[in-house]
């Protein structure tokens, strides 16, 4: 797709900057280490133990300060596993911050979302993630936003249409000006609103904190009463009434017992951690624990998210040499960069042999995509049951067992109707595709059936095409 666009000058995306319409940061998915420090430091039960070492230290009996050592030994290991935790998190935040396409001064540059400046060009094809809202300026393409609205119907975004951050394009490519940058933009908006932190649901941490909340309203009167018993009725010293007293209040304190959970789950998160296994929270560990039903979503989780051609089915004899240097030229000259393309591409390799002078980007509204090439005729790639009258069996029954399919097919003349298809077209090949299975799968899902978890597959896709990848 040619384009008399030429994007800002960086003298003008310069001025944007300092006019405050740059990006910015897109903030961090991760609690900060000062929260980290500050939630595992001033805890409830920290400061009753610190307020009874306060009075320990006054009167000068060092040697019974020893149980700080657990304290601060509980202290540490929350702190530690959750700064590990925040450094693997971000590292996983970088390796997958989508890179953007923008041209700038007629030329394409690929940078950072935070990069990019109002009123910047945007170049968007299939598989791009939208990082900033923005108004298609030439082109059309169809948009995922599904993570926005939950539907994950294609939309077709034509010039003049808006688009959303967040969401994906999954056909055609479009040149987008951008409209919003950093907190403007619809998505971070979101995420703003709805950045509330869940707090920890643990049984052990929900038992301690009911034992220290109902501590701390006898342990001040309580340690009140018996110094007063110690310094008038035995008549202590200040000294020994403070060390008898603490003994009382310490043993109402569960220190061993903090620690004794700390330990074991911070052993289990060393474990986990050794099977690259990432646990965000020392109590969250409890939570796998208790899990009975674990729900899948089958792309990308039981597949890889990658298709693969199993078959390629004759339709017609109109199969030569040529028709397949076309097919060729049409995977090298398309825009659709999706999953079923790039199967296409691996089984018959993409390689320019013919000109292309018209090309129609597959769309899931009509279901099928072409290119035309001068003075050798057009080749169509769909559905088949827009691309045939009648689907064969052989590839009918490939349907019917989960698979996907589609028909390539062969004009002889420039194809420019993007609402019909030609009455004469010849179909040549049934392409049947599948999904990939990931490795180790089956095992994953032997343990966890072995441990009494009942998995369920949720998914999108069509009953009998989920049913058989649960069955492979």
């Amino acid at each position: 797709m040619g384009t008399h666009l030429s994007g800002l000058s960086m003298k003008e995306v310069e001025e944007r900057r300092r006019n405050g319409e740059g990006g910015g940061d897109f903030g961090n998915a991760s609690k900060s280490r000062k929260k980290i420090i500050k939630e595992n430091i001033f805890t409830l039960f920290n400061f009753l133990n610190f307020l009874i070492a306060g009075f320990l230290f006054a009167a000068g009996a060092y040697t019974n300060l020893i149980f700080l050592l657990i304290i601060i030994l509980n202290i540490g290991i929350g702190i530690a596993q959750e700064l590990k935790a925040k450094k693997l998190v971000d590292e996983l935040s970088v390796l997958n911050r989508p890179r953007v396409k923008v041209l700038r001064e007629n030329r394409m540059y690929q940078t950072d979302p935070k990069e990019l400046v109002k009123d910047d060009l945007m170049v968007l094809e299939s598989g791009d993630q939208i990082c900033n809202d923005g108004i298609v300026a030439e082109g059309s393409m169809e948009v995922n936003e599904s993570l926005l609205t939950g539907e994950s119907d294609a939309i077709l975004k034509e010039k003049g249409s808006h688009l959303l951050s967040g969401s994906f394009v999954i056909g055609g490519k479009a040149y987008a000006r951008v409209t919003h940058v950093g907190k403007e933009n619809y998505a971070n908006q979101l995420t703003e609103e709805v950045k509330k932190e869940k707090k920890t649901e643990s049984k052990l941490l929900g038992s301690i904190r009911k034992v220290t909340h109902v501590t701390s309203f006898l342990i001040i009167p309580l340690g009140i009463l018996l110094f007063l018993e110690a310094t008038r009725l035995r008549q202590d010293s200040f000294e020994e009434a403070v060390i008898s007293s603490a003994a009382a209040l310490l043993g109402m304190l569960p220190k061993g017992l903090v620690l004794l959970i700390s330990v074991s789950l911070a052993t289990g998160v060393i474990r986990l951690a050794k099977m690259k296994i990432l646990v965000q929270n020392l109590y969250s560990l409890e939570n796998l624990a208790y899990t009975d039903v674990l729900c899948l979503d089958k792309t990308g989780t039981i597949t890889d998210g990658k298709m693969q051609v199993s078959s390629l089915i004759p339709i017609s004899r109109h199969q030569t040499e040529k028709t397949n240097l076309l097919i060729q030229s049409y995977l090298a000259a398309s825009d659709d960069k999706n999953a079923t393309f790039t199967a296409l591409e691996q089984k018959f390799s993409k390689k320019k042999f013919y000109q292309p002078i018209y090309k129609i980007p597959f769309s899931s509204k009509r279901k099928w995509g072409a290119v035309s090439f001068k003075n050798e005729g057009t080749i169509f790639i769909g559905a088949p049951e827009r691309m045939m009258k009648k689907i064969p069996e052989t590839i009918e029954n490939e349907m019917k067992r989960g698979r996907r399919a589609v028909v390539i097919g062969y004009f002889s003349e420039t194809w420019e109707h993007t609402d019909m298809l030609p009455d004469h077209m010849k179909p040549l090949y049934g392409v049947i595709l599948e999904d990939h299975i990931r490795e180790n799968i089956k095992q994953t899902l032997d343990y966890f059936t072995g441990e009494g978890v009942e998995i369920k597959v949720i998914s999108g896709d069509h009953i009998s095409t989920v049913s058989v990848t649960a069955k492979k």
